[in-house]
């Protein structure tokens, strides 16, 4: 975990740390940002969150006494926090002859539509396959199906568009979240797919990974697990169903994203 903090929006320390993580091999780092930071007890409570998770501390606080605040608590906590913006300020101070403005949020690096997208996308890896069900409800796009039914690729494509979307896995004989069960009509869509193509699919991804997974790409037990996806989305026939057998990324995101707009202004309509 690295928390990206500032007085301001906090664009810019994430965009430095993004920057920076570009050259590493570093998939399972997550960057969570605090914009509009601007007393000590939001400093402090904070730092205790990054202490209580090993993470650590990029910040590009303006004011001196933010920065002298978050210094002190890092080190009461033991929790490593890294200043870009202060050694600058103050060296700029001393070449220019002249004192800082101490006004926050004097650049502004990305408009507000990359910023959506790139929350988005974060909320897309985080809520991947299951994971994080505790706060599903956030997602504004829910996508349910078996394995290889494209609902990572899915989620990133509609994440780059500015959806928050979450997956979730149907796994044979295995009950879904009963928060799934609760979501409004107009949050999931359910993906479905002919088991014959199904196979072809899994049996290209057992020769990529070079190891057999007993029953994955076996055609019965595909039926089976097709069958049961049915079972779950019978319990819940106002889920739409998307057959992406032959569809690109493209067409079945431009499909789910118009049932979505549909449902909601039905909801809308009817309340």
């Amino acid at each position: 975990n690295i928390y990206t903090i500032s007085d301001a929006t906090g664009a810019t320390a994430e965009g430095v740390v993004r920057a920076a993580l570009a050259q590493f091999e570093a998939s399972n780092v997550r960057i969570i940002r605090y914009g509009g930071v601007r007393t000590c007890a939001q400093i402090n409570e904070i730092v205790n969150t990054a202490a209580e998770n090993h993470g650590f501390i990029v910040h590009t606080f303006v004011f001196e006494e933010l920065r002298s605040a978050i210094l002190a608590d890092g080190r009461a906590q033991n929790v490593t926090t890294i200043d870009l913006m202060g050694p600058l300020i103050a060296r700029l101070s001393e070449m220019l002859s002249a004192p800082p403005k101490q006004k926050p949020g004097g650049v502004r690096w990305f408009d507000e539509s990359y910023l959506d997208r790139i929350d988005a996308i974060d909320f897309a890896v985080r809520h991947d396959d299951g994971k994080n069900i505790h706060d599903l409800e956030k997602a504004e796009i829910v996508l349910v199906g078996v394995s290889r039914t494209s609902k990572t690729p899915l989620s990133i494509y509609l994440a780059y568009r500015g959806w928050r979307v979450a997956n979730i896995p149907i796994v044979l004989g295995v009950e879904p979240p009963q928060k799934l069960l609760k979501l409004p009509r107009h949050k999931v869509v359910g993906l479905v797919i002919k088991p014959d193509r199904l196979s072809e699919l899994r049996q290209v991804r057992i020769e990529k990974m070079g190891t057999k997974i007993l029953g994955y790409a076996d055609i019965e037990h595909i039926r089976q697990e097709v069958a049961y996806a049915y079972q779950i989305f019978d319990k819940r026939r106002d889920w739409p169903l998307v057959d992406v057998t032959t569809k690109p990324i493209e067409e079945t995101a431009s499909e789910i994203v118009t049932l979505i707009g549909k449902m909601a202004k039905k909801s809308q309509d009817n309340t």
